[in-house]
């Protein structure tokens, strides 16, 4: 059974998932970079206006993409495995990540934020920021499982519970299950077949958009109470993902790339960069009409670069690779802890009299590269790894150097 699976698997959607870990990871990194304060932990004394436009691009699609892959990996597990062991391993590779990492990880991102504060001021004080952030633990049940990144995990137990519930639904008719299933299938195929659908996702998009508070995607990492149109978002690329599974061979079709694809992403990018200077500006007399054009051209952006992104990785790693399937095992592990290292390099970067550019190298590299030591270390081979990954697999960068290209190869047959 596993050589099967191992046949059928598509290599480069592994890699599409990895990548749209890792890009989040460069995104948080760059927001100490921005010239304008956001909130954020600490601002860095060199910034871009050009570094703008790259995370407004990179935070359209970058989640977008991931919940896509998820619904259409969700789907395959689903059918493989039953629906038991189905929910069983989603509460165990989902729900105790978000449960056991917000506990880790919360008090060292309230003293990152504490720390932060401080460097603006001109020192940091470790001691005295860690010890914010584990007193803050005391404050629960306020703010319990909100203010970090993982959010995304919980909106994903969200879309994934919608979508079972639907389909558990419709499973109590039949006749209607059979209606729906061919009119659904039908559809995907025409969608998957036409250009014209992207602009159609992208304008039943556009209305989630235009609900959101700021202009472009909310982050919604302050209230357990579902964001509505961030949910709409997620999960209609959740949705997607799994109905072009029941036809594996659809997400080719959907991501092909072509000279009216690549033109459409470049005129809602370039749209979308130009009229969000304009979000600022309250006051304007056209400012309806040019939010109007801006969520238009954002939605636009958001699709074709989905598709883009993943007609580009089918293109270019279409084929199986250790190095990739690595990578892709590791992103999980890599996302979720990542952000209090990123913060604490932030501020060690902070003052220091270097390009951005540079600066964000260095971050971006030092975070992905202690988050690739900890996890063949302590997370590869051991029971966490089991939880993240579904099953334990050995180590590889700290195997004995004799065995290193036979684990490889081992790893790589194992996926």
């Amino acid at each position: 059974m596993t050589a099967t699976i191992e046949s059928n698997r598509l290599d480069y959607l592994d890699a599409v998932r990895a990548f749209a870990l890792l890009l989040g990871i460069v995104f948080h990194a760059s927001l100490s970079f921005l010239p304008i304060f956001i909130g954020w932990a600490v601002m860095d004394v060199s910034t871009s206006y050009l570094l703008s436009n790259v995370v407004m691009v990179s935070h359209s699609f970058r989640m977008e993409l991931f919940f896509l892959i998820a619904g259409f990996f969700s789907h395959m597990t689903f059918h493989r495995q039953g629906a038991g062991s189905f929910l069983q391993s989603r509460l165990i590779r989902i729900a105790i990540p978000f449960v056991v990492g917000w506990f880790i990880l919360r008090p060292l991102l309230v003293a990152s934020w504490a720390m932060g504060s401080e460097s603006m001021r001109g020192e940091v004080n470790i001691l005295s920021g860690l010890k914010i952030g584990f007193q803050s633990l005391a404050e629960l049940p306020k703010g319990l499982f909100t203010g970090s990144h993982l959010w995304f995990l919980y909106y994903l137990l969200l879309v994934t519970g919608i979508t079972l519930g639907l389909r558990s639904l419709i499973g109590l008719r039949p006749q209607l299950r059979e209606f729906l299933t061919r009119k659904v299938d039908s559809a995907i195929t025409r969608l998957s077949d036409s250009r014209f659908a992207l602009i159609v996702l992208a304008a039943l998009t556009a209305i989630s958009l235009w609900h959101m508070k700021l202009w472009g995607m909310d982050t919604p990492d302050q209230s357990l109470a579902p964001h509505l149109p961030v949910l709409l978002v997620y999960g209609s690329f959740f949705l997607l993902g799994w109905l072009l599974q029941r036809q594996q061979s659809l997400i080719g079709q959907f991501a092909r790339l072509s000279i009216a694809t690549v033109a459409l992403c470049i005129a809602g990018i370039a749209t979308s960069v130009y009229l969000a200077k304009f979000q600022l500006e309250s006051g304007h007399p056209q400012i309806t009409l040019i939010r109007v054009l801006f969520v238009a051209g954002y939605a636009i952006m958001m699709w074709t670069l989905v598709a883009v992104g993943i007609g580009l990785f089918k293109r270019f790693f279409d084929k199986p690779s250790k190095l990739v399937r690595y990578i892709a095992d590791s992103s999980y592990w890599v996302y979720l802890i990542h952000l209090p290292i990123v913060v604490w390099l932030q501020i060690a970067f902070a003052e220091v009299a270097l390009h951005w550019s540079l600066k964000l190298v260095a971050i971006s590299a030092i975070t992905i590269g202690l988050s690739l030591i900890l996890y063949d270390l302590v997370v590869r081979s051991t029971a966490i790894g089991m939880v993240l990954n579904g099953r334990r697999r050995d180590r590889v960068l700290f195997a004995f150097p004799g065995l290193l290209s036979a684990k490889l190869d081992e790893g790589g047959e194992r996926g």
